[in-house]
């Protein structure tokens, strides 16, 4: 019978510059929560690294980035594992904050008159709109082809000579090829910064009009709502003996409960819940801060959670973190990811997290609440915005429907 020793920090042996750095590596790992196996193997990695410095006769101000990645692609050659930067950040980073290595540069800035402008308008979307990170981050993406190839044609930038001829050329060769979606939303983006240029004086001349409005018949669509019963199996695919599945309850439970977004759970905050009051903040779009009843099941869930299931992080205060080490708060991206993976075990096939927001409202209309209340859920701008669940409400609808119209004297 093969006997496997059990993973043991404290037997990683160190020779080297790095040396002396090892108890504090191994506290840091204790600290972020790395398993026993997790920290060893990355206490490995370091003495590897330390050694190889050695070997060199090096020290750890002579590691700069170039030398890191020489480091990763002979470590290639003879590990299969660990030889990635990803791999080596909680060494370098605890190496960084104590000053043993040199700082990690700065990322490089972009000296294109393309980028340049691109920046200068994320700035503008952040500071007078109001907008967040990933809406800026999209619209600098679907601007980028027209800043490109218009606004900054030659590589120079010439945004107070572009014509509306050029905008409209421009539109009429793009979006014809595009999905509708894309093409709204490069008409949308180049509609603002369009509207930018013109507000900050580098465009005489308003040219946002030019830019046509995508066809698109508001209200052709139905929200894609999940039936309860499929909500009820999300829920129940949740294990919640293990923190993973504590965690995904409460995230679902937020989001079919109260309708809301990815990036709403994300950013939810221990300071957001008032326990006594028993509400919840919620910080939405374009910096609104509403504040919403804390249903009971959603309080007790949110319990179980943070009782028995969240790792303290150091330097974070959102309630929902990952569940592996180094505990980090959860993107919105991954909250989604949270209702893709219950969704995928409960056999419901492919469904974001968006979905649950709409079957929050659908199943609030069905109850019997008008759209004012269920717009006051959603904390849409005006009731305009969710006329459309009106049509999920079959019941009500039914009342509308005519009668077929039948020959005198049939029944």
């Amino acid at each position: 019978m093969q006997v496997h020793s059990i993973p043991d920090p404290s037997r990683v042996r160190f020779s080297g510059p790095l040396a002396p750095y090892a108890p504090a590596l191994a506290s840091e790992l204790a600290a972020l929560g790395y398993t026993r196996t997790s920290a060893t193997n990355q206490l490995q990695l370091a003495a590897h690294l330390s050694r190889w410095l050695e070997a060199r006769g090096a020290s750890g101000r002579d590691l700069t980035p170039k030398m890191v990645d020489q480091f990763l692609l002979e470590r290639r050659c003879s590990y299969a594992k660990l030889h990635t930067l990803r791999a080596l950040a909680p060494a370098l980073g605890l190496l960084r904050r104590l000053s043993v290595v040199p700082p990690e540069p700065p990322p490089a800035v972009s000296t294109a008159p393309a980028d340049v402008l691109l920046e200068e308008f994320g700035r503008y979307l952040a500071g007078r709109r109001a907008l967040t990170g990933p809406v800026i981050t999209a619209y600098q993406h679907w601007a980028g082809p027209f800043t490109r190839e218009v606004l900054c044609a030659g590589g120079a930038c010439r945004s107070g000579e572009v014509t509306a001829a050029e905008v409209a050329r421009f539109l009429a060769l793009r979006l014809p090829a595009m999905s509708r979606k894309s093409a709204q939303m490069t008409a949308c983006a180049i509609r603002s910064l369009l509207r930018y240029l013109h507000a900050e004086a580098v465009m005489p001349a308003d040219l946002a009009g030019v830019v046509p409005p995508v066809a698109s018949w508001r209200l052709a669509g139905l929200p894609k709502a999940l039936p309860a019963r499929q909500v009820t199996a999300l829920l129940a695919a949740c294990d919640i003996t293990s923190p993973a599945g504590r965690r995904d309850r409460a995230i679902i439970l937020l989001m079919s409960r109260l309708g809301l977004r990815c990036a709403e759970v994300a950013g939810l905050l221990l300071d957001d819940i008032d326990w006594p009051g028993g509400t919840i903040t919620v910080r939405g779009k374009a910096g609104r801060t509403d504040r919403m009843p804390l249903p009971a099941d959603v309080g007790q869930a949110l319990v179980a959670y943070l009782t028995d299931g969240r790792r303290p992080v150091a330097g974070t205060r959102t309630v929902f973190v990952t569940v592996t080490a180094p505990f980090t708060s959860l993107r919105p991206s991954s909250v989604s990811c949270v209702v893709g993976r219950a969704a995928d075990r409960a056999g419901l096939g492919t469904v974001h997290g968006h979905r649950l927001r709409h079957s929050a409202a659908t199943a609030t209309l069905n109850a019997g609440a008008s759209l004012e209340e269920v717009a006051q859920l959603l904390r849409h701008a005006g009731v305009a915005t969710t006329v459309i669940y009106a049509k999920t409400n079959q019941a009500r609808l039914a009342q509308l429907a005519r009668p077929w119209p039948a020959a005198a004297g049939a029944r």
